[in-house]
């Protein structure tokens, strides 16, 4: 049953995303998103005080300029900076400084999503409206250097727009350009929705300031159904912006929305005009060489190279430190230590980490000793996982750990073989049902042969014994 009702929804994406730099955008107060007391990463450019002269950061342009470089995007070669004019609280000098004729980046594409622009502003001030009945103005991130990425109106569902938003935040991650922590506003995404029967599009709704992957999905899924709602039961809807409220799970109204030429956009007098061609470090070819393994190209390459399943790929992808540590561990190795490393990694390790225990993680050289212990048949899989958890919690040799506390597996067909007689000679009526054709007495045998060496025996060599001598 088609519950949109024949409807389809179309959606657009702004994401702005702070940039990591030493310096905010237009200063040089310190940009410092843990600070934690308010106004004192400030400076009389970015409290806007008169007479103060912006200068532009070059780091900050480097960062978008990257960015366009990764998305395949055209980079502008000439750009300039606009004052964007409201008024607001947040925003002292009554205009914020942003980039609208000229962006940096025109055109490219993330995810199969095409992207209309990528350009750079200064973040507001940080307000607070939950202190009584007055609001309180924090100027530690007025200033902050803040990338702006438009996607075309091509996004058809909630499920691709965070997926676009996840990969972006991976690419800002790999670039170094930002951590994009949503929960800390880093990263905050906007969508605008609208819903139609046919190919013209329907009015659209910005719902602003999403601050989850999770809330992405609710607040885009909620917005369809409330526009095919209203239009069903004989509403219009009314171009406007609307916020996500978490208790109620639920978009609202917050005002109507404003088009371009209600800023009165004009280019900032105070700023000169850039030609990025005559700025040899911001080039393309030198960009490029210093552009690392993207996150496709990552995942890709683990997918092919070491043969992984794609949850195990997009883990290694999305953790850049575990994926470098499963990279190293593994190195020159075969294929089947591979796929043990990476089942090791992916489970037993990521469960010990997340546990909230207290712990450290492996070494390569001992986590790689631990595999080739397993390999080589020293430790059987229940050693290999308790030796781990000993040396997450203690830290330690793995083989040391493994012979303190009794983990080594036993190979030597001469104790085993003594072991097999013992458990043949005390199971007369297990081993007739075997020789009469029942497959499960044989597990039973290797069951209590396993017990009798308290678990030290190797299955595999316990099992050849067994099979020798039951024939």
């Amino acid at each position: 049953m088609d519950e949109n009702k024949g409807y389809r929804a179309t959606i657009g994406l702004e994401i702005h995303a702070e940039l990591k730099t030493k310096t905010k955008m237009f200063c040089d107060s310190r940009n410092d998103p843990e600070e934690r007391r308010p106004n004192v990463n400030i400076c009389p450019v970015c409290m806007a005080h008169p007479g103060t002269l912006p200068v532009i950061n070059k780091e900050a342009v480097k960062h978008v300029v990257k960015v366009g470089a990764a998305l395949g995007g055209t980079i502008a070669d000439f750009t300039e900076f606009d004052r964007k004019n409201y008024f607001y609280p947040d925003i002292p000098k009554g205009y914020q400084i942003s980039q609208y004729k000229y962006p940096l980046i025109s055109g490219g594409s993330l995810n199969g999503v095409k992207i209309t622009r990528v350009h750079l502003e200064e973040d507001t001030a940080r307000s607070s409206h939950d202190k009584g009945d007055y609001t309180l103005i924090d100027f530690n991130r007025a200033g902050i250097p803040l990338m702006e990425l438009v996607t075309e109106p091509v996004v058809k569902s909630a499920e691709e727009a965070s997926a676009f938003a996840r990969e972006l935040q991976l690419l800002l991650r790999y670039l170094g350009a930002g951590d994009a922590n949503m929960e800390k506003g880093e990263m905050r995404v906007e969508a605008n929705i609208s819903v139609s029967k046919d190919d013209t599009y329907g009015t659209k709704v910005e719902v602003k300031n999403l601050n989850s992957f999770k809330v992405v999905e609710k607040a885009i899924d909620y917005e369809i159904k409330r526009q095919i709602e209203l239009i069903e039961s004989g509403g219009k809807v009314s171009q406007e912006t609307r916020g996500w409220n978490e208790a109620k799970q639920e978009t609202f109204s917050q005002r109507a929305k404003e088009s371009s030429h209600d800023y009165r956009y004009f280019p900032d007098p105070d700023l000169p005009k850039l030609k990025l061609s005559e700025i040899p470090e911001l080039s393309v070819e030198v960009l490029r060489k210093e552009m690392p393994e993207l996150p496709w190209e990552r995942r890709n390459r683990m997918l092919k190279s070491f043969g992984l399943k794609e949850e195990a790929a997009e883990l290694f992808v999305q953790d850049i430190p575990l994926g470098t540590f499963f990279e190293n561990v593994v190195a020159g190795k075969s294929a089947d230590f591979i796929k043990l490393s990476a089942n090791y990694i992916t489970s037993d390790l990521m469960s010990l980490m997340k546990s909230g225990a207290a712990g450290n993680m492996p070494s390569t050289g001992s986590f790689r000793a631990l595999m080739d212990m397993v390999v080589s048949g020293k430790l059987s899989s229940r050693g290999a996982k308790d030796t781990l958890a000993i040396m997450h919690a203690e830290g330690g040799n793995p083989e040391e750990i493994a012979k303190t506390s009794g983990l080594i597996q036993e190979s030597d067909e001469g104790k085993l073989r003594e072991v097999v007689e013992k458990i043949i000679s005390a199971n007369s009526d297990a081993v007739k049902e075997y020789k009469s054709g029942k497959e499960a007495s044989l597990q039973f045998l290797i069951g209590q042969g396993m017990k009798e060496a308290k678990g030290s025996a190797n299955p595999q060599v316990l099992k050849e014994l067994f099979l020798a001598n039951l024939k």
